[in-house]
């Protein structure tokens, strides 16, 4: 063999590596991001779940808005406000071509049940229109709490 084959020429020698080289995550590592993932998505669930019932009391007050409108025009067209036994179904049950005609599904409220209608109303209101929030039952604090178009109209 001449000199140039030998094992110390610069192509036969191998290229030093550390002994420290990593191809990927230990399983400990792993569970580590994991852990950390499943905190934060917790953490951000429970910051949004107050957001999502906040938007649907702000869809509720539209909601009786709508219904009020309607009421409203219902009694310039024909003189007095649905009785009790009618209800929020004379709405409904108009032609739609009239002018307070509103859709069965937007009687609802946000949380699928029918907006209530209370005749006459408190405080000498001709009626009411009352959603009990998230939870469906009476008094209640952020989105359990009730909506009334008596109160809405008051807080404008």
């Amino acid at each position: 063999m001449n000199a140039t084959t030998t094992r110390d020429t610069p192509h036969y020698r191998r290229a030093a590596r550390p002994l420290a080289v990593r191809r990927g995550m230990t399983l400990v590592e792993v569970l580590a991001v994991v852990v950390i993932l499943g905190l934060l998505a917790a953490t951000l669930a429970v910051g949004f779940s107050g957001a999502f019932g906040k938007g649907k009391q702000e869809l509720a007050k539209t909601g009786i808005g709508q219904v009020v409108q309607r009421l409203e025009t219902y009694y310039m067209d024909q003189g007095a406000w649905p009785d009790l036994d009618t209800g929020l179904s004379a709405l409904a049950e108009a032609s739609p071509t009239s002018a307070y005609y509103l859709p069965t599904d937007t009687l609802l409220d946000p949380w699928d049940r029918p907006y209530l209608y209370i005749t006459p109303g408190p405080d000498g209101h001709p009626y009411e229109i009352v959603t009990y929030g998230a939870d469906g039952r009476s008094g209640g604090e952020d989105e359990n709490a009730d909506l009334s178009s008596v109160s809405l109209r008051g807080s404008r």
